[in-house]
């Protein structure tokens, strides 16, 4: 059900997932209404990855940038085992109304508060800082948000930037779609900027579309 990328090989992708213990009640509901409504959601490998370091990390708060219908806010909010904080972000008002009430539903309204708004926008209206923040918005845009979420990051914190190989194409121009172009020519500059950026200290993993993990130092951080 899930789109198979182009980062990894399709056996060995076909495989990792058919290792993963199939998910129950909400989660798996949100996954059969993303596949009938062509609706992208975090890629299941990605899912457990990020599982697993919310809890060895012990992170307790999560600022996402990119709610959709809400399924990645409520994989991160299980792996959280429901007690965590987390805001997430929609710029779209149907999907903002759709994730609202998958979150509801799943009773977990009081601990995941979804924003409307575009992510520039909202920041200034968020209090507090948070352990991880999640960027899967507009692929073009994630300079654009970075200096906004650094303000938001916990020191010692990290984000996790996803969808960041583009298929492949952000990595080589063998699979570049022509009108695919700018994004991925700003999500290197992107990836060049943190990997390069002194304070931040970031690794690059090929699961899922790719995915960045950055880590914020206690230093000040300056551009």
């Amino acid at each position: 059900m899930f789109i198979l990328s182009n980062i990894v090989d399709k056996l060995v992708e076909e495989y990792i997932r058919e290792l993963l213990p199939e998910n129950q009640g909400i989660l798996k509901e949100l996954e059969e209404f993303a596949e009938e409504n062509n609706v992208p959601i975090i890629h299941p490998e990605v899912a457990k990855f990020l599982d697993v370091i919310i809890k060895t990390s012990r992170i307790s708060s999560i600022l996402e940038v990119g709610t959709a219908i809400g399924y990645s806010a409520l994989v991160f909010s299980k792996a959280m085992d429901d007690k965590g904080r987390i805001v997430t972000i929609e710029k779209r008002e149907d999907m903002h109304k759709i994730a609202f009430e998958n979150i509801k539903k799943a009773g977990l309204e009081s601990n995941i508060q979804v924003l409307l708004g575009d992510a520039v926008d909202v920041f200034p209206q968020i209090n507090g800082k948070f352990d991880m923040i999640f960027l899967d918005a507009a692929k073009g845009h994630y300079q654009k948000f970075l200096l906004s979420c650094i303000e938001k990051l916990n020191d010692n914190g990290i984000i996790v930037s996803d969808n960041v190989l583009y298929k492949g194409m952000v990595a080589s121009n063998e699979y570049l779609i022509r009108r695919k172009i700018t994004i991925v020519k700003r999500m290197r500059k992107y990836l060049k900027y943190i990997s390069d950026h002194p304070e931040l200290t970031t690794s690059i993993i090929p699961i899922g579309d790719g995915v960045a993990l950055t880590y914020k130092s206690g230093r000040n951080f300056s551009e």
